[in-house]
């Protein structure tokens, strides 16, 4: 293959006693005449090499099969209307219903399919609609208010949200949201002039008003860490908070809280402080930060919702080695009395019930095999039962799915969990995926390309990696800024045991990864080349040193480190995959893939990547870079999820060996 030229320059930066090699720092700027040029020779040069994958066609067709299961959330009840999010086969986006008629459709507001719904959230009596939306993927959006009853626009646009929590004051005349990074403001309906009202810097907030709309409950912090402070509503005026801390602001790196005000008028509170799997406490909302515990830190378990309903029940959903469950608690004692039964050993998406208590409980349930479900259950005879399932009926294909423990480097056990079709002997094709990172956990969910990969024949492993929040918050920090590296030697270590078991061989290995895990296969890739056969890096964060100058990258500090600090440059130094090629290195076939839009992780980190491998490889495999100029990072229209999925899968088939069966 003949890879376009691109000027490797003599740029060398010096940063604290470090020479630091940047030969294409002009690739970070995609609009000058050179980006341009070298960007229309690599879409020519992916168009061709994808007409060659032979299994492209039969894998879009399946997707679109696969992904014609569509969706169902549970219910969020508001004055005793009941709002869901469905999507059915044929439709690009899910679209939010109201007692089962649809009112916003994303695709009903931009036919094109480049809008996307990002956020939604009715006021306490169901009738106006606080909703976000953004174009082409670069989900900065603005913040507009509906009536529900005339299906007439009451407010907004407001600009500079970013998936802002909304809460509603009573009566729906006015609302608090967050402007992104900069704080929390209120805004009265038919007024231009909103007010800021809460401010800790450049973090991430949350918001929060009580059943009742009498408390507000705001965090401010970043993932490692945050704060939490409770506001009374009921008299004065809402635009002069007077916030009591909940959890203090001066230890926000030590541990992250959340809080809200139950139906019962308790303050629960969630917290990982003292408690790496987090533990639920609670207090009465005069004393805030004067918590008692009422349940305690599961040791094998992370805690991650409640729900209050009446006759002094709680209701407490964990993930236990990634596999969901929900406790039945008593809300006075704190006792476990009972579990809510499963269908299966799989994920519980989000528990709900109606802002006031009730009996009722309504939980979302998925696994690799099922699809998005709604189960609803009754706390007067603890039955669950089924209440929604995705619109598209699919035909069940057996799948078989282990839990596989392993060795990492250190000495560390870490679980992955191996999908395939039963009764297949010796090494097959192979994809290995996982995240590590921002404590977010990796657990089992019905995937379109994740079940048209094993259908296929090809064997499936996401491994669960220190960085992530499967285990919990020590899990998480075991793989965060000067321990990062650990992520990379547990995903190796991952590798290794899927050969030494006999799942796979190197040469029959691919490696997926996206966003932070982009970085991690990038990791992967130029730690150790000989382990794959091929590797798939999706929006990757690949120049560790200059990650912060753009995107969100500014914000990741916490979870990696900053180059303005020498110690913390030495960190990323040590790991970032794009100064750590290697000329001559026979690297694996590799696709990079990014989205014109994004805008958390720039495209630049993939086409400056690119290029240094494509210039230093020696390796048989192609390396090659596809870019969507329409979308973002985020959600896209089932189309544009497809069109990649099929293209992924069909380069990682065709150069791990899978073929039609």
């Amino acid at each position: 293959m003949k890879y376009p030229d691109a000027m490797r320059l003599r740029h060398i930066d010096h940063l604290h006693g470090h020479d630091v090699a940047d030969p294409y720092r002009w690739l970070e700027d995609p609009g000058t005449p050179e980006t341009r040029a070298w960007q229309q020779v690599q879409d020519r040069l992916w168009r061709e090499h994808a007409a060659t994958l032979p299994l492209r066609d039969r894998f879009e067709a399946r997707l679109m099969e696969l992904s014609a299961a569509g969706l169902v959330t549970p219910p969020l009840w508001r004055g005793g209307r009941r709002f869901h999010l469905a999507q059915s086969a044929g439709q690009e986006h899910p679209v939010l219903h109201l007692d089962g008629r649809p009112v916003l459709d994303p695709s009903a507001i931009d036919p094109s399919g480049l809008t996307t719904l990002d956020g939604w959230q009715p006021d306490h009596d169901g009738r106006l609609l606080a909703y976000q939306v953004s174009r082409r993927g670069d989900e900065r959006a603005d913040l507009r208010v509906l009536d529900l009853d005339t299906g007439r626009p009451v407010g907004g646009p407001i600009g500079g949200c970013r998936y802002s929590p909304v809460a509603w004051l009573p009566g729906g005349d006015a609302f608090y949201y967050v402007r992104f990074r900069q704080g929390v403001y209120l805004h009265r309906l038919g007024d231009p002039a909103d007010v800021e009202v809460f401010a800790r810097g450049p973090v991430a907030y949350g918001l929060q008003t009580s059943g009742d709309g009498r408390w507000l409950v705001i965090t401010a912090g970043t993932r490692a860490g945050n704060g939490a402070w409770l506001a009374g509503l009921s008299a004065g005026d809402p635009a002069r908070l007077d916030p009591r801390p909940v959890h203090e602001a001066g230890r926000e790196r030590d541990a992250r809280t959340e809080a809200a005000v139950g139906p019962d008028g308790r303050l629960y509170v969630l917290t990982d402080q003292d408690a790496p799997r987090r533990r639920l406490c609670v207090a009465d909302p005069a004393e805030p930060s004067a918590w008692k515990e009422l349940v305690p830190e599961d040791g094998a378990a992370v805690l991650g919702a409640f729900t209050v309903l009446d006759g002094d029940r709680l209701l407490v959903a964990r993930t236990r080695h990634a596999v969901g469950e929900i406790g039945v608690h008593d809300a006075v004692t704190g006792e476990r009395l009972a579990e809510v039964p499963l269908p299966g050993s799989g994920t519980v998406t989000a528990l709900t019930s109606r802002p006031g208590g009730g009996h009722e409980a309504w939980f979302g349930y998925t696994d690799a095999v099922t699809p998005a479900e709604v189960w609803r259950y009754d706390a007067r005879d603890g039955a669950a039962t089924r209440w929604a399932t995705a619109p598209g009926h699919l035909p069940f294909t057996e799948v078989e799915s282990r839990h596989v423990e392993y060795t990492s480097a250190d000495g560390t056990r870490v679980r992955m969990v191996v999908s395939a079709l039963p009764s297949r002997d010796g090494p097959r094709p192979a994809i290995l995926t996982g995240y590590g990172g921002f404590g977010v956990p990796l657990t089992p969910a019905y995937a379109a390309d994740s079940r048209a990969w094993v259908e296929a024949g090809g064997v499936l492993a996401v491994a669960q990696l220190r960085g992530g929040g499967e285990e919990g918050e020590s899990w998480h920090r075991d793989g965060m800024l000067d321990r990062k590296r650990n992520v990379f030697a547990d995903f190796e270590a991952a590798a290794e045991k899927l050969v030494a078991d006999g799942w796979t061989e190197p040469g029959r290995l691919a490696a997926w990864g996206e966003s932070n895990g982009g970085l991690l296969v990038g990791a992967a890739l130029t730690r150790r080349p000989d382990l794959f056969a091929a590797v798939i890096c999706s929006a990757g964060l690949l120049d560790m040193v200059r990650y912060e100058r753009s995107g969100l990258g500014a914000s990741w500090a916490t979870e990696y480190g900053t180059a303005a600090d020498p110690e913390q440059l030495a960190w990323l130094l040590g790991y970032s995959p794009y100064h750590h090629i290697r000329q001559g290195a026979a690297y694996p076939a590799t696709l990079f893939t990014v989205s014109g839009g994004d805008s958390r992780v720039d495209p630049m980190h993939a086409r400056k990547m690119c290029a240094a491998l494509q210039a230093a490889t020696s390796g048989q495999g192609p390396v090659l870079l596809r870019h969507d100029p329409d979308v973002g990072h985020g959600a896209r229209a089932v189309s544009r999820s497809v069109a990649l999925a099929a293209d992924v899968l069909a380069f990682a088939a065709a150069h791990t060996g899978l073929t039609a069966s």
